[in-house]
């Protein structure tokens, strides 16, 4: 653990990987992998299913009391909870969680995790939401054919490094299949 103005960050991966290895909707989450690493990961669902389900003693057995306390309630507001700033209609699949590992960056697995959401699930409109700082996920969904439609602008840029939320949407048509 290492303390930073009175926060508490963890460096020990292992522990980490222990405390939320639990959390995942393995229904939801597509993998890739590339001799035999992760090289990727993404969720997609239909925003009625959670993409993750937190366990309180478990962050609490790996990360200590207080501290599986408050991650469990600051992330089950954040992810279990969620709500999104726009209607969730009947045939939209909302991608979350999209996330390469360094080693495979630049390689296109998120481009080939996303496509394969795209054949594989039934929807026909995708929604996904990506912090305006983050310009190279903003540049590959764009790629993808993604476009803007909605953008938030966040209360505590300065503290989280992130300007707007911007909410992109993603329409199949039978020339994308």
């Amino acid at each position: 653990m290492v303390f930073i103005n009175g926060l508490t960050t963890f460096r020990d991966k292992d522990k980490l990987t222990k405390a939320f290895s639990h959390m995942f909707n393995l229904e939801i989450f597509y993998v890739a992998v590339i001799d035999g690493e992760i090289a990727g990961i993404a969720a997609c669902t239909d925003g009625k299913a959670a993409s993750v389900h937190l366990e309180r003693a478990e962050l609490k057995k790996h990360l200590g009391f207080f501290m599986g306390n408050l991650t469990f309630f600051i992330l089950k507001r954040e992810f279990e909870e969620k709500v999104y700033p726009f209607e969730i209609t009947s045939g939209m699949g909302l991608v979350e969680f999209v996330a390469t590992s360094t080693n495979h960056r630049g390689q296109g697995v998120a481009s080939e995790i996303m496509k394969h959401i795209f054949n594989f699930t039934p929807y026909d409109v995708y929604a996904l939401e990506v912090a305006d700082t983050n310009t190279d996920a903003v540049k590959l969904y764009e790629k993808l054919g993604y476009s803007e439609f909605l953008r938030i602008k966040q209360k505590h840029s300065k503290q989280s490094g992130v300007n707007n939320l911007v909410y992109m949407k993603y329409i199949k048509s039978t020339a994308n299949s």
